[in-house]
């Protein structure tokens, strides 16, 4: 799933589907920048971000925060974020 794949949901009338677009796209930011934090530490990665490690280690940590408590809501509203 790419974050294009995301847009009829952001743009649904129904807020449920919009809030399943918003935990989708917050999840696929977070898989990216772990997947980067993993290869910088591996000495794998590319390039050399500009951000230093610990701003993108807390970032990361913010955003794992933020998508547990989107699951936690979900749980509680009955929403279905892990069917997509």
């Amino acid at each position: 799933m790419t974050l294009h794949d995301t847009i009829a949901l952001m743009e649904s009338a129904d807020y449920k589907e919009r809030f399943i677009a918003e935990y989708l796209q917050t999840k696929i930011r977070y898989d990216k920048l772990h997947k980067m934090i993993v290869k910088y530490k591996a000495g794998t990665l590319d390039f050399t971000p500009s951000t230093p490690l610990d701003i993108l280690e807390k970032q990361a940590c913010f955003m794992g925060n933020y998508l547990m408590q989107l699951e936690i809501r979900a749980e509680i509203e009955g929403v279905s974020i892990n069917q997509r």
